[in-house]
């Protein structure tokens, strides 16, 4: 009886404790949001209610980096493969844990290296898939949920996009504005119209110089 008693003691040990990640509760997790008919994709009407129980708005920038963390392909929907991958890295297997990891995920947003990548994987996630660029419309949200706050340029160069004849933004053009963003200075003195700057941004240069009086006499046009 003595060993019996220690077997079930062993056994007790064995169970996991709340605080570390238990695949089998991720899954049961995620199937919360899921219907029977699919039950490996939390598509938007799963997102809504996931946001809510961790108490995000949907649109709040900490889901794309939880997009990110889980490399999910495509926007408002997450697959169990992405979810538990995103997941798992994270140690999160129930709302309270994720909504802990809630700030460590928005300080990402403030390392250069992780911003970069969240912001280059933010093109793919965000376009249309049947499309090889960004429509503008998306690309303006995108941009203000990313750059909005931080840089100082922002609403001018919304406000150049909105009159400019750019449609969409091709990839090289998304990247090229985030570099531009984090090496220009406000008053655009570092700035080079000979430098390897995508057409469009040399255009924001002169309409802006434009803007604030100072003519184009320094600006000359470069051929696209």
């Amino acid at each position: 009886m003595e060993d019996d008693g220690a077997r079930r003691y062993t056994k007790t040990e064995d169970v996991p404790a709340a605080s570390s990640f238990v695949q089998k509760r991720c899954i049961a997790w995620f199937r919360e949001y899921t219907a029977a008919d699919d039950p490996d994709t939390l598509g938007p009407d799963g997102m809504e209610k996931f946001c809510e129980d961790i108490a995000v708005e949907p649109e709040n920038v900490v889901m794309l980096v939880l997009a990110y963390k889980m490399n999910a392909r495509q926007m408002g929907f997450f697959t169990l493969n992405e979810w538990l991958k995103g997941l798992s890295e994270l140690q999160c297997d129930t709302i309270h844990k994720l909504q802990q990891k809630l700030d460590y995920l928005r300080s990402l947003l403030n390392e250069p290296h992780a911003f970069k990548g969240i912001y280059r994987y933010a093109y793919d996630f965000a376009r249309d898939k049947d499309q090889r660029s960004m429509d503008m419309e998306t690309a303006r949200v995108m941009l203000q949920l990313l750059l909005g706050k931080h840089w100082p340029l922002f609403s001018q160069f919304a406000q150049f996009l909105d009159q400019s004849k750019y449609k969409v933004i091709n990839k090289d053009q998304w990247c090229n504005i985030l570099e531009f963003s984090r090496t220009i200075n406000h008053d655009l003195s570092n700035y080079d119209l000979d430098g390897a700057w995508p057409v469009m941004l040399d255009e924001f240069v002169e309409w802006l110089k434009i803007q604030r009086g100072e003519g184009t006499s320094s600006m000359g046009v470069r051929g696209s």
